[in-house]
């Protein structure tokens, strides 16, 4: 990486903070001689700014002074290291690397070890501020949430409840995710979104629509196992470093082939035993270019495709255009490598498909998480060990945030939108169906469309976070809602995260009320254009309050409180619940959450999230079973996950209860690490491919032939289960009196439709699992999905393609209307070739993560430790570029986008990691916008360490027709020095 540079000057700087401290003084007076006290930090302010200062270590805890251990989750990426503190007098002192996390075995990556620094901070907002005329302004929690609340209730009343946007965070816990939504709910909005749009919703909805449930299929300790390994469009050796050990222990306790196909020599490239350079946007002719050779040289596993998967043949004829020669035109990636590629994966097997964001933020991102599926099918590679789609996915809890309903288009636990997944909640929350349908907007016709009832609009999908400020500054007939939005209130996200942000800026302006809850000031809160309007809340991390997070292999962590709230910082739950008492729902929101003095149970939420999560097995992993897995950490096998049989507590278990942990917490199901295997019963983890599809299409079953789990007393396909089917088969019986009574309160007069997702006893499950079968039936992947756009994936080509001479060939899709508002990247594409933009703008721009810095980048940009370790936002340009433009290693450049005049300034990092006419940029950065530097509108005192400029200034217009994801990987620029 670069080599540390001079920063932009920091508005203070906090020196190396010592631990120690002698016998005997109380806690105030610890703090203060530690310097953690707010005076003590303030007297730092008078340090001379300049370049970052070398972060010195901090000692030891102070022998003699009793040490309290406490666990918890690292906030950064979604791999799930747990963190040990180590806690003295009420402060946080030393830190251990966990060696007894199954997951982490003692390590960390620099974000993870440093992550004590993010609760001791002192760039962290320490108290509720307004925007006054320019000014921020100091005020309480207790007029910042009447004036927010007040201003809240007259939007709606003028407006509707959809003229406010709810933007969520995958920084949550679940329960805080929880809580949220819920808190959409009945505030009346489905707009309530987070960070999984614009990283994983594509991967969601592609492995949702082919095989039942959108998640990673194994975990990162079954990597272990795989023999073959491809890695495409993820670096985990930077941004889930610690993952990184898993896929070095299977290479090289296995021997194992890692191919990484990706457009750039990454660190993760650097380890592979294949490399294949690829142009960004081209993963469909890649992949279809490898199951061509499978097809041709009859590599498929053919019974696997005949008792598991339907619609093969289809996507034969798609595969079919993909020769060789075609595949190396598009994508630049040789047939030969492609044919060596294709026997590795299906021959040398167990092998898994590894993804990320390179995968996903296209606006074919659907489309090729879907290919992506079909290479694992097409091949046998699912539903075993060593096999799977591994996805790795970004934040913390980003998984967990959208398995709680951190969605536009969902319910918590991916219940629909439709009347029965509100009722099924209604009855979950103990609240009328008829109140909280009367919470929602009445949408008048406008735009030559029909008007849409409460009730419709309770069932539509809202705005995404990717195109909220489209909703803004759009005219009001082409806003599929009442009005346009006059507010928005985030918890969590950052404001760099978006494409377009010139546009986003302009929109920005123009909101009336700008709420930030984040424990940092962030992009979102320092904006140069607004007067007025804005509230910064600060909140506490999640290091300072209890709850659970779901890695992605779906496993649960309980993390308890570190420390008490820093500052005037208070948790994510108190907050929701303040506002829900000011605006007049806190008696039934909490009806059955405990809330003493404003302070939540973390505990009551995940009980409540417990008694609805059937659809995706979020049941049975109860805040006690989840706190006896942290306590017997070391217990659990490296690979497998499971804790030994004659363990006490947690005997038989998978480490954290991956889901789906079915049926009720007393039932004890172990969770399910490995999803899909048939090979094991239902009740130690096994399971099928979901029947979520139907039962027939074409004159063709969807359901599984001659494949089932191990102990199934049904030995062929079967539909998802309802009481109904229960009874047919007699099975009705083996349910307990108090089962069948909550049944039949559920179904009423339609009692044989209550299902195993609806049925809140856990009844159902149970008496398929004693059975041997999977109450969400026993169905085919299909690779065909019909419900989507293009039902085999298709190649498309970029939006700004720097191929225009394909276009014809490859078209985006027609404009159409998505979530509440048009897409018109046809239009945009077609615009594009007219003015020749990729003659003018000939730099192919891909972005990514480093491995100092995660999202938004201003928490880790604020901490002292990692903002030495990477001060300067680059670009990285190939030689040959930067010699025809005259540039030089570690000069300064204008980075030219295509969209809105953009451009940004930039250091040059002249190498050969990228090809001749690619360039990259790292995501983490902001505070410098188009060349200017936008500190002094940061609170005094909370201004990250490091500023930059946004990669999103010029990244541009494309949208994935199925989930609004943003295009971010393939981006046209032109770069001269500056």
């Amino acid at each position: 990486m670069l080599t540390k540079r001079k920063a932009g000057q920091p508005g203070q700087f906090c020196s190396s903070v010592s631990s120690t401290r002698p016998a005997g003084l109380d806690r105030r007076a610890f703090l203060k001689q530690s310097g953690l006290a707010v005076g003590g930090l303030a007297a730092f302010g008078t340090m001379m700014p300049g370049a970052v200062q070398k972060a010195e270590a901090v000692s030891a805890p102070m022998p003699g002074v009793p040490i309290e251990i406490k666990k918890n989750i690292c906030t950064h990426c979604s791999v799930g290291c747990t963190v040990t503190a180590e806690v003295q007098n009420g402060v946080w002192t030393g830190q251990e690397p966990s060696w007894s996390s199954p997951i982490n075995r003692g390590t960390h990556c620099a974000k993870g070890a440093a992550i004590r620094e993010i609760v001791h901070g002192d760039r962290r907002l320490k108290y509720p501020l307004k925007l006054v005329d320019g000014q921020w302004q100091r005020l309480s929690w207790e007029q910042a949430i009447n004036e927010i609340g007040d201003k809240m209730l007259e939007i709606r009343e003028d407006s509707g409840a959809d003229a406010m946007y709810l933007l969520g965070s995958a920084k949550f816990t679940n329960e805080g995710a929880y809580l949220f939504r819920k808190f959409g709910a009945f505030w009346g909005t489905n707009s309530v979104d987070h960070q999984a749009r614009i990283c994983h919703s594509t991967t969601v909805a592609g492995v949702a629509n082919t095989w039942g449930y959108g998640a990673q299929t194994n975990s990162y300790n079954d990597i272990r196992n795989a023999k073959t390994m491809i890695i495409m469009g993820g670096n985990p050796a930077e941004a889930h470093p610690v993952a990184m050990q898993h896929v070095l222990a299977g290479k090289e306790l296995n021997r194992a082939n890692l191919i990484v196909i990706d457009p750039r020599f990454t660190r993760t490239a650097a380890h592979g035993t294949e490399y294949l350079r690829l142009r960004a946007g081209t993963d469909i002719p890649v992949i279809w270019g490898i199951l061509w050779h499978v097809f041709e040289n009859g590599w498929e596993d053919k019974e696997f495709i005949r008792t598991r998967v339907y619609g093969m043949d289809e996507v034969r004829k798609e595969v079919a255009k993909w020769t060789p020669e075609e595949v190396e035109r598009v994508s630049g990636v040789s047939g030969e490598q492609l044919k060596h590629v294709a026997y590795l994966f299906s021959q040398e097997r167990p092998s898994t498909l590894i993804w990320c964001m390179g995968a996903t933020q296209h606006t074919v991102g659907t489309a090729n998480v879907r290919a992506y599926c079909t290479l694992c099918l097409a091949t046998g590679n699912v539903g075993k060990p060593g096999t799977g789609a591994n996805i790795f996915r970004g934040h913390t809890n980003v998984q967990g945030a959208t398995d709680l309903g951190l969605d536009v288009t969902s319910l918590p636990l991916y219940y629909g939108l439709t009347e029965g997944g509100w009722k099924h909640w209604s009855r979950v929350w103990e609240v009328e169906y008829e109140w909280l349908q009367s919470r929602f907007d009445e949408v008048p016709a406008k735009g030559g469309r029909e008007p849409r009832t409460r009730k419709e609009n309770m069932e539509t999908p809202g705005i995404t976070s990717t195109r909220w400020f489209d909703a803004v500054s759009m005219p009001p007939e082409e806003i599929d809602q009442r009005s346009p939005l006059r507010g928005m209130f985030i918890m969590g996200h950052g404001g760099n995260t978006v494409t377009r942000m010139p546009e986003m800026l302009q929109a920005l302006e123009k909101l009336e009320l700008l709420v930030v809850a984040d424990p940092h000031a962030t992009t979102f809160g320092a904006i140069k254009g607004r007067r007025n309007g804005t509230y910064l809340l600060p909140i506490a991390t999640s290091l300072e309050t209890n709850g659970s997070r779901t890695a992605s292999n779906r496993s649960l962590q309980w993390g308890e409180q570190i420390v008490e709230p820093a500052f005037e910082s208070r948790d994510d739950y108190a907050v929701i619940h303040d506002f829900a008492v000011k605006l007049g729902f806190a008696d039934r929101m909490f009806k059955n959450i405990g809330v003493e003095n404003s302070k939540v149970s973390a505990e009551d939420i995940l009980r409540e999230i417990n008694r609805g999560g059937f659809s995706t097995g979020y049941c049975g992993q109860s805040p006690e079973r989840l706190k006896a897995h942290m306590r017997n950490q070391d217990k659990f096998d490296l690979v497998s996950l499971r804790a030994p049989a004659d363990t006490p507590e947690v005997g038989g278990e998978y480490y954290g209860l991956p889901w789906p942990c079915w049926g009720t917490p007393e039932m004890k199901h172990p969770g399910s690490p490995i999803l899909y295997r048939t090979d094991v019963p239902i009740w130690e983890g096994g399971g099928t491919f979901r029947a979520r599809f139907g039962v027939e299409r074409n004159g063709e079953t969807l359901l599984a032939e001659d494949s089932y789990s191990e102990g199934s007393q049904l030995t062929d396909g079967y539909p998802e289960f309802n009481y109904g089917i229960l009874r047919k088969l007699g099975w009705d019986a083996d349910l307990r009196p108090e089962e069948l009574a909550t049944i039949q309160r559920v179904g009423g007069d339609k009692v044989d439709a209550v299902s195993w997702a609806t049925d809140l006893s856990g009844g159902i499950q149970r008496v398929c699992m004693d059975h041997g079968v999977m109450h969400y039936g026993n169905g085919k992947a299909r690779v065909v999905a019909w419900n989507l756009p293009d039902p085999v994936p298709v190649h498309r080509e970029p939006i700004y393609t720097p191929r225009p001479d394909l276009v014809e060939k490859y078209p985006t899709r027609p404009d159409e209307r998505q979530f509440r508002i048009p897409n018109i990247g046809y239009s945009v594409q077609q615009a594009a070739i007219e003015r020749n933009v990729a003659g003018n703008f000939p730099i192919l721009l891909t972005s990514g993560r480093l491995v100092e810095y995660e999202g938004g980048g201003e928490e880790t940009r604020s901490n002292r430790w990692l903002a030495e370790l990477q001060q300067e936002m680059f670009v990285e340009i190939n030689p040959a570029d930067a010699t025809a433009r005259g540039v030089e290693d570690g000069q300064y450049v204008w980075v030219y986008g295509t969209e809105n005049d953009a451009k940004t300034r930039v250091k040059a990092l002249v190498t050969e990691r990228v090809a001749p006419g690619v360039a990259f940029m790292p995501f983490h950065f902001s505070g410098h916008y188009q060349g200017e530097d936008w500190r002094e509108h940061y609170p005094a005192g909370t201004d990250p360490i490091v500023l930059g400029e946004s990669v999103n200034t010029i990244t541009t217009y494309g949208f994935d027709p199925v989930t609004g994801m943003q295009e971010t990987k393939v981006v046209l620029c032109q770069i001269a020095a500056a």
